[in-house]
């Protein structure tokens, strides 16, 4: 088996979303760490802190709920492509999200919908934009996805919905595109230590880090996961065993479980849940 190291070799430029913080922030430090000879896109609102000089480091300034912004930045990416960076394996990491805490009636319309817009309708727009170079040279598409997939989340119903579509649309693009050259791995966390929780509207420590992992732990795995030609990796054994067992529940029952369980942090909700799209954590939950 390869090591995460000589997987990564194979890679002249990694594309990520939401680079600035939490999950992508850490994917961005990871590479950094194994092979700086790697180009990295970031593609968010803002740049990420402690990369000032990193010379392989291009900062694509993009909101991606915003449609025409979206295929502006594809465009520059694609640019940077074609002129700036030397061939070989790409990879994109769909890594741009956010959720919010709260019945579906307490929660604002247009936040719910600005969240379909990046967790769902930015990975599929973005992949299908990029997808060409991807064929023509070779790569893989990482879709962070989230634990959440696997049953129906009450409380952060849209979000949760998000991510099942996240997680199943993944698997079934890797089979569409199996023998062309581009893999694609879906990627489930669980509870994260990265600002998900807060911009969900929960405050700080609402859920025990006991349960969740940092975003390098996260990170570790998937590239471990990709060195071995995974399709689906759940991170974390906890994460495994918890998704394992919601995966077989039937339906139904799951959805009344999930809103015993997440009706306990409305406690620990704050008075106005904060939404920061366009530079989410991805899947923390």
């Amino acid at each position: 088996m390869r090591t995460t190291r000589e997987m990564l070799s194979e890679y002249a430029v990694i594309i990520v979303t939401g680079g600035s913080s939490g999950i992508g922030k850490a994917f961005i430090e990871h590479v950094t760490k194994l092979d700086s000879r790697v180009v990295i896109c970031n593609l968010s609102r803002s740049k990420p802190d402690g990369f000032i000089g990193q010379l392989n480091l291009r900062h694509v300034p993009v909101d991606l709920t915003n449609a025409a912004a979206l295929a502006g930045a594809a465009a520059t990416v694609l640019g940077l492509l074609n002129y700036d960076i030397p061939l070989g394996k790409i990879m994109l990491i769909n890594n741009s999200g956010f959720g919010g805490y709260g019945r579906t009636d307490e929660l604002a319309r247009a936040d719910q919908v600005e969240m379909i817009d990046l967790n769902v309708r930015a990975v599929v727009d973005l992949t299908a934009r990029l997808l060409p170079a991807l064929k023509a040279q070779g790569g893989t598409v990482v879709n962070i996805a989230s634990t959440a997939a696997f049953q129906p989340t009450p409380f952060m119903a849209t979000y949760g919905a998000t991510k099942a579509f996240v997680l199943h649309w993944s698997l079934a693009l890797g089979e569409d595109l199996r023998g062309s050259g581009v893999e694609v791995l879906a990627v489930c966390p669980g509870p994260t230590s990265t600002e998900f929780f807060r911009r969900a509207g929960l405050k700080q420590g609402a859920v025990t880090e006991r349960w969740g992992q940092t975003g390098e732990e996260v990170v570790a795995e998937v590239f471990q996961a990709l060195a071995r030609g995974r399709r689906q990796v759940v991170t974390g054994w906890r994460n495994r065993l918890l998704a394992a067992v919601a995966a077989r529940l039937p339906k139904p029952l799951a959805a009344r479980l999930g809103a015993a369980v997440l009706a306990k942090f409305r406690m620990s909700r704050v008075a106005a849940p904060v939404a920061a799209p366009g530079d989410g954590p991805g899947g923390a939950v």
